[in-house]
């Protein structure tokens, strides 16, 4: 692919093995907070995440759809309001001149969160490829402020903690979100935040991604919404897995004498199918090891429990 070969993630080597969620026993509920054991968080009926926000960060306008696209579908199904952001300008990936890379990716993000169906999206406009010379404070605090000011819950981006990421866009950000999740809740960073009205709000709860080795605690089955990821994906025309797509593959099978059934029909058939077969066989492989058709891995890290809180309800008794 033009700026990453996702078929080589290393599903084996990133994903905690069956027989360590059978030694877990029955699975917890979604909400559970620890960092051991898998969870299987399954599909759930209703909005049970009504009222909740949820802040999807990427530094390029093709991470999120490769990595993330049925959970966030899956969140926003059940109640979350989304916001997309997309931290570099992706001007280094892409087809042509600078200048036409930048305006190709853009559309695509665009595009992206109109497919979402997010709120809204921010674009902070750093340089791609450049992101370990920034300044880390700078970048947690405009994260800051959109975390008070969205008021938001959940976010979903790259694991601060993963292994073998030579990305620094990658690492850099993530590593910035995990911060400003917490000094978001902070009644003494920024002030100037609270003068302008907003108030502390920490970040609660992170689904974090990762291209190779991590480790993973929360399997979301997402095969529910595998179309939808396809439409995301397909989405990405200038860097993403549709920049060389099925058609393409195609024709140059055809001048070769060659082809495939996979691509047989029309181009926009041909495009699905390849997206289908390759860019979610990750997908599958993640799935296949706990019982599901397809499925994304994360380190999930949620609320939690106080133990002051477990205290005083087990003990206090009334005056």
């Amino acid at each position: 692919m033009r700026r990453r070969n996702f078929l080589g993630t290393g599903v084996a080597a990133g994903a905690v093995t069956p027989a360590a969620f059978a030694q877990a026993g029955a699975a917890p509920s979604p909400d559970y907070h620890a960092h051991g054991e898998p969870v299987i968080e399954r599909p759930a009926a209703g909005k049970p995440h009504a009222g909740k926000v949820l802040a999807a960060i990427q530094p390029h306008s093709d991470d999120l759809p490769i990595f993330a696209a049925g959970t966030i579908f899956k969140l926003l199904e059940e109640g979350y309001t989304g916001y997309l952001v997309r931290v570099t300008n992706d001007d280094m990936a892409g087809p042509g001149r600078i200048s036409n890379t930048v305006l190709e990716n853009d559309r695509d993000n665009q595009e992206v969160v109109r497919i979402f169906g997010m709120k809204g999206a921010f674009d902070l406009n750093y340089g791609n490829h450049a992101m370990d010379g920034i300044s880390p404070p700078e970048l947690k605090s405009r994260l800051i402020f959109l975390f008070r000011l969205l008021k938001v819950d959940t976010v979903i981006t790259y694991d601060p903690w993963g292994h073998y990421e030579e990305n620094p866009d990658h690492y850099v950000t993530s590593q910035c979100v995990e911060a400003a999740c917490w000094m978001a809740g902070g009644d003494k960073d920024y002030p100037e935040h609270f003068a302008a009205g907003l108030k502390p709000h920490s970040v609660r709860e992170k689904y974090y991604f990762a291209r190779f080795q991590q480790r993973v605690n929360r399997i979301v089955d997402t095969a529910n919404w595998v179309e939808r990821k396809i439409d995301v994906n397909l989405a990405n025309k200038a860097q993403g897995p549709a920049g060389e797509n099925g058609a393409r593959l195609k024709q140059r099978l055809r001048e070769q004498g060659l082809r495939l059934t996979l691509l047989e029909g029309d181009d926009s058939t041909a495009n699905r199918n390849y997206i289908r077969e390759f860019v979610l066989r990750r997908d599958r492989e993640i799935g296949q090891r706990y019982g599901l058709k397809y499925a994304e891995q994360y380190h999930y890290i949620g609320p939690e429990p106080s133990p002051v809180d477990e205290y005083v309800k087990q003990h206090a008794v009334r005056l």
